[in-house]
């Protein structure tokens, strides 16, 4: 489980405010109090999120590359686990100041810091398909994937229902290829797949996964084996309460799931826009969850084997 404190300052709407305010104006104030806001309204090229662009948006400000999504991925999500603590996915508001940081130029750190023993709350990259990655371990500091935690796509939900992976999505060199990354660690180096940019096997990684290239550029690679992802920070970064900051905030609407011994998740499908049902089975039976989540509420009916239904409704702020 995950405790995402808000690190971010209180959310606005960037077009809302900008068009009340004046670009001109709107610019210098954001630019001057919210460093993690994009200050101009057209997007930004960043390799790896063309093939997300529909609800993945790159914008960028002095300093970061802004990344704008819900968190949710296309793929399906949840089958597979098999230690739950009774979480499911939803959307969730990186956007305006919430929105993930990445440094458009990052700087290779005098004192690089390793994922063993940091990092072990919030996340440590940000996928191309607009989902979060976490440290491999979780906050208990055990291998997250060894525990049975992670669905078939290498993801899972935090305490606030927040989906985000905890090992390299391999399945996106599928969609963008091997020669752009398939994330980037937040302190803005860029993270590739099994293989480098001209088709060669990966050799000589370091203790964080990474290595530079020819040019002498740095960046990580996703492995099959521990740490996965990049394994801490080759780069400049700042830690603070054990997550790196800036780091877009999630926010609970329910009290946070217990763990559910001996259940196992087996399907996971999308009924229509923002309406899903989890399945699961224990002791042999079959349960589900039925539900709707935006950003404003959630609805949920938990159906029983028995035909008995609990339902819980939550609004979200």
């Amino acid at each position: 489980m995950h405790d995402h404190p808000i690190s971010h300052l209180s959310d606005i709407d960037r077009r809302t405010f900008l068009r009340a305010s004046g670009l001109a104006m709107g610019s210098l104030f954001l630019s001057g109090l919210f460093p993690s806001e994009a200050i101009s309204a057209p997007t930004v090229s960043l390799p790896g999120f063309a093939a997300f662009a529909e609800k993945v948006k790159v914008f960028k400000n002095s300093k970061y590359y802004l990344i704008e999504s819900d968190g949710l991925p296309d793929h399906g999500m949840m089958v597979g686990i098999k230690s739950w603590q009774q979480q499911i996915p939803t959307p969730h508001p990186y956007s305006g100041t919430n929105a993930w940081s990445v440094p458009i130029t990052p700087v290779i750190s005098k004192t690089p810091i390793s994922a063993k023993n940091h990092f072990l709350r919030g996340a440590i990259a940000i996928a191309v398909n607009g989902v979060p990655i976490f440290n491999a371990l979780n906050n208990r500091g055990d291998d997250a994937y060894l525990a049975g935690e992670l669905d078939d796509w290498g993801g899972h939900c935090g305490r606030a229902d927040d989906y985000h992976y905890h090992v390299a999505p391999f399945h996106l060199q599928a969609i963008v290829g091997t020669k752009v990354p398939i994330a980037y660690a937040l302190d803005g180096f860029p993270i590739y797949g099994e293989k480098e940019i001209d088709g060669k096997k990966v050799t000589g990684l370091d203790e964080f996964n990474g290595h530079f290239d020819s040019k002498k550029k740095y960046h990580y690679h996703g492995t099959k084996g521990f740490p996965y992802i990049n394994g801490g920070f080759k780069g400049v970064v700042s830690e603070i309460d054990g997550q790196v900051s800036p780091q877009a905030a999630t926010k609970g609407f329910r009290p946070a799931g217990t763990p559910l011994r001996g259940a196992s998740i087996t399907g996971f499908t999308r009924l229509a826009p923002e309406s899903y049902m989890l399945e699961y089975t224990l002791n042999s039976q079959v349960y589900q969850i039925e539900y709707k989540a935006n950003l404003s509420n959630v609805e949920m009916n938990f159906k029983n084997p028995d035909g008995s239904i609990r339902r819980e409704v939550y609004t979200r702020k």
